[in-house]
């Protein structure tokens, strides 16, 4: 699943270990989901839905079956 956390998270100025403190998830689970190569659980998508004010669809986008 492609995300625009990386983006977002640029946007704020706020580095991995600023996000994942506001999350209250580590550093490196930040790092996995926005490398893609981990799927938040969904009430961890929808904190960061809220956290950025988005809906979850606008930051995270199903990639089918790539």
């Amino acid at each position: 699943m492609k995300n625009r956390l990386k983006v977002l998270r640029a946007e704020r100025d706020w580095s991995q270990a600023d996000l994942a403190e506001r999350l209250e998830v580590s550093r490196q689970t930040v790092n996995s989901i926005e490398t893609g190569k981990y799927d938040p659980s969904l009430p961890l998508a929808f904190r960061i839905g809220r956290l950025f004010g988005r809906p979850v669809e606008e930051i995270f986008i199903d990639g089918g079956d790539q």
